[in-house]
């Protein structure tokens, strides 16, 4: 039978499938639309099953935050090559799922895969687009912030993205400074009451060692120790970092130059280079 090129470009905007790919499905089908899509989505879950064992290390970090600036969300959508990644209909996909993830607030990842986008799953969703791209796609990533003001920032070529919020309203270009630091300082925690024990515990240990090995008297390794561990906590924490834009001041003391009660309460950072 005949098959109208309409229909293959209706099908096509419907399932995001090669043109062939169309034309062959609605030839099996008969000219029956909806049988048409059934096979499309069949045959990407049987491409999906093939690939499951592929490495998907490309991909965007994407994050966004609400309209009223309360809530943030951040997600990674990987796929196996870059030319994919930088796909506007690959971009397009990624973001309607971060959309998703704004509007509804899923507890988790597993909870944003089995929330409902136009009808199937986030997760069918993704399955399908492997077979329709022909790489592994997976949605591996997903981070979301509670704040009186959330900023969000997204590193240029989609690769890193944060999300920071303060506890209390912040100039649009400060909050994006803080944002923009955290994308590219890479610090660990807001500030040194949230580094995590163990890592203060192993930091404590290394100064104690460096110390000893520079011939130190034992009595004062743990002072040594100590004093190191304050410069530690300025490369990795936030609010005392060095200010990128101006290193004769730090992050906390930026913002205490627009509101002493100025502070971040909530980071999140993600980059697919990590």
């Amino acid at each position: 039978m005949s098959i109208k090129a309409a229909d293959v470009a209706k099908l096509r905007k419907a399932t995001g499938a090669g043109m062939m790919d169309c034309k062959k499905a609605l030839t099996e089908a008969e000219g029956d639309f909806d049988a048409a899509v059934e096979i499309i989505r069949k045959k990407g879950m049987a491409i999906a099953n093939k690939r499951a064992d592929r490495e998907a290390t490309e991909g965007v970090v994407l994050a966004k935050v609400s309209e009223d600036k309360k809530t943030g969300a951040l997600i990674t959508l990987n796929c196996e090559t870059d030319f994919v990644a930088k796909n506007e209909n690959f971009v397009a996909f990624a973001t309607q799922i971060l959309d998703l993830a704004l509007a509804n607030k899923p507890a988790d990842l597993e909870a944003l895969k089995a929330l409902e986008m136009d009808g199937r799953t986030v997760e069918a969703h993704v399955t399908e687009q492997t077979g329709v791209i022909g790489e592994k796609i997976d949605l591996s990533t997903y981070e979301t912030i509670e704040a009186e003001a959330a900023v969000a920032y997204i590193h240029a070529g989609n690769k890193l993205a944060t999300l920071i919020g303060f506890n209390k309203e912040v100039e649009e270009q400060m909050g994006k400074d803080v944002a923009m630091q955290a994308a590219a300082m890479a610090p660990i925690a807001i500030n040194e009451d949230a580094v995590p024990a163990d890592v203060v515990a192993k930091e404590l240990e290394i100064g104690k060692e460096k110390a000893r090995l520079e011939g130190k008297p034992e009595q004062i390794l743990d002072k040594i120790a100590q004093g190191r561990l304050g410069k530690f906590f300025k490369e990795v924490t936030l609010l005392n970092q060095d200010f990128v834009k101006d290193g004769k001041k730090s992050v906390k003391q930026y913002l205490a130059e627009a509101d002493k009660d100025l502070t971040v309460t909530a980071m999140k950072r993600f980059t697919l280079n990590a």
